[in-house]
């Protein structure tokens, strides 16, 4: 995050990430031992190297182990591997590898599902391939998984967009809770984001606390990091496994928040709201992915209900999708007219 492109002779940095997360599975249903934490540091490190980033932080415990990287996060669980960067990072160039280091160290020997998925990029010309396009994105996972995929667009692609991939397979494992929200944020205030600059704050603790980072789930260990001269990340962890993650660009001409979790909650409409009067953005979309086992299980259609958020932001667009475990909603909010 510290790194910025240079096109034009205008330094600009792309906040946007694009999220991989793979659950992985033994086809013989034998996976007691299997474990992706088994991958030793040094080939996660290497790994990285390819998607064109690299660790600068790093914490677990008993459930889960999370890597706070130069361009975003790394969480690495038994079976669930989530990677999501920033900046003009290359993930989808890492499956090759990963999927060699999964067999020859963790023993797994099948992808369970896939969910790749991002924001559309301010500027896409300066992404690597494949990412200038999301056309290229499904063309190279739909090779890289031989029965392919399912690929969507949620939102006004004119405008503020959603893409999202995945496998939607019919379950092999056992189901186990799993959900995830995510609210990102564009068009924030410059008051909060000047928290998030080395002459705003003295330290990553200090804009954690000066925000109001460390209270939005209050049970997380956080792990964070300012950059320099500005830009912030953060990974929090629980000792149920469950982490949250915030990446912050806060340049004015293009800032933009992340926050994600897969913290287990009947309704998430309190969370959204500490999040968005956390950040104060003009603009939101919010994902939230949940499935039949889960607590969550009925908060995507009861995003419905949610008209507004924070102070001045109205609903303008909703989309439900139903995959083949997970129920999906999309939702776009604005202070701004439609």
């Amino acid at each position: 995050m510290a790194s910025s492109e240079v096109n034009d002779s205008v330094q600009y940095f792309e906040g946007v990430e694009k999220l991989l997360e793979i659950w992985f599975t033994k086809t013989d249903g034998n996976d007691k031992h299997c474990d992706l934490r088994k991958i030793p540091r040094q080939q996660l490190e290497s790994l990285l190297k390819i998607v064109r980033c690299e660790v600068i932080s790093f914490s677990s415990n008993d459930q889960v182990d999370a890597y706070v990287l130069s361009e975003s996060s790394l969480f690495v669980a038994r079976r669930r591997f989530i990677l999501k960067t920033c900046g003009t990072t290359t993930p989808l160039q890492c499956l090759t590898p990963l999927m060699l280091l999964v067999e020859n160290y963790a023993g797994f020997d099948q992808v369970e599902d896939v969910f790749y998925s991002r924001k559309n990029f301010k500027r896409p010309d300066l992404q690597k391939n494949p990412h200038r396009s999301f056309e290229k994105e499904v063309a190279l996972l739909d090779s890289f998984f031989a029965n392919g995929g399912t690929a969507y667009c949620l939102g006004s692609p004119a405008r503020d967009c959603w893409y999202l991939y995945t496998l939607n397979p019919p379950n092999p494992h056992p189901p186990q809770p799993d959900q995830t929200l995510e609210v990102l944020m564009t068009d924030l205030d410059p008051q909060v984001m000047k928290i998030f600059t080395q002459e705003g704050s003295s330290s990553a603790a200090d804009a954690t606390q000066k925000s109001g980072i460390d209270l939005i789930i209050p049970q997380m260990a956080i792990d964070d990091y300012l950059f320099e001269p500005c830009g912030y990340s953060m990974n929090g962890i629980a000792k149920n496994g469950c982490y949250m993650t915030i990446h912050i660009t806060p340049e004015k001409d293009f800032s933009y928040v992340s926050f994600e979790t897969n913290m287990p909650q009947a309704s998430y409409q309190q969370l959204i709201e500490r999040v968005v009067n956390t950040f104060r953005p003009g603009k939101v979309v919010i994902t939230v992915f949940a499935n039949k086992e889960s607590v969550a299980a009925e908060f995507p259609k009861a995003v419905q209900q949610m008209a507004t958020v924070g102070e001045e932001l109205r609903r303008h667009d909703l989309q439900y999708c139903r995959l083949h475990n997970y129920d999906l909603t999309f939702a776009f909010y604005s202070k701004f007219p439609s």
